[in-house]
């Protein structure tokens, strides 16, 4: 009989098996200063990371930081951006989050929460990202669909909203690892825990795995221990 593991009880070893998997596990974005993961961040919605790499090095060369990017023309950020799809959208939000770090901040990217959430297009997953990948500030779990996925797979959620399913995954897991867990759970659900044919058979928490919606046509090429 296949035993049980729900949350706190298996948080460990899940813990465990990612921290083997993804010892030092962070964004694939590309960035050097806080203000470019900001930008990034915030360009990566509905998108991939690697298209999202393949237009910030032209964007920032010509817009290098806040100030830059703030008196930046729209149409011309709208023609760099251009091929990661709500380009429009997307520019002119890149713009005002700069002219708001101008106006407040001093072109400097805030290190709290509630000021992250006051910018422009910023939520709580754009802001968990920043803060704890660029300033080592624990203040959320960044639940993008690949963090959903996967925590809902493993159990450790019943939740489909990203905000409910962040204070749960808070509530399990230490401070101190939250942006390291989040980013995990990411690179988890992209590689191996993919939303088609999951590769159970090689994943390092299959033995700690509810599979919660995984039936057996899902998988990959494995069989339920």
């Amino acid at each position: 009989m296949k035993q049980e593991f729900k949350g706190a009880a298996a948080i460990k070893q899940i813990r465990k098996g990612l921290k083997k998997a993804y010892p030092n596990a962070t964004t694939e974005l590309n960035w050097r200063t806080p203000f470019e993961l900001l930008i990034a961040t915030v360009l990566s919605a509905q998108t991939t990371d690697k298209k999202v790499n393949e237009v910030t090095p032209k964007l920032f060369e010509k817009y290098p930081d806040a100030f830059a990017l703030s008196q930046a023309k729209l149409t011309e950020v709208e023609s760099i951006v251009r091929p990661l799809g709500y380009f429009r959208q997307k520019a002119r939000t890149i713009v005002n989050i700069a002219k708001k770090l101008v106006e407040q901040y001093e072109g400097e990217v805030p290190k709290s929460m509630d000021e992250m959430l006051q910018l422009p297009g910023v939520g709580r997953k754009t802001a968990a990202i920043v803060l704890g990948t660029a300033f080592g500030v624990q203040e959320g779990i960044a639940v993008d669909t690949h963090v959903q996925r996967v925590s809902q797979r493993l159990g450790l959620t019943g939740n489909k909203q990203p905000e409910k399913i962040e204070k749960d995954l808070m509530a399990l897991v230490p401070r101190n690892e939250w942006s390291w867990f989040g980013h995990a759970l990411t690179l988890h659900g992209r590689y191996v825990c993919v939303a088609k044919k999951p590769q159970c058979s090689t994943c390092v928490l299959e033995k700690y795995c509810e599979k919660v919606g995984v039936t057996q046509s899902d998988k990959g090429s494995s069989l339920f221990h």
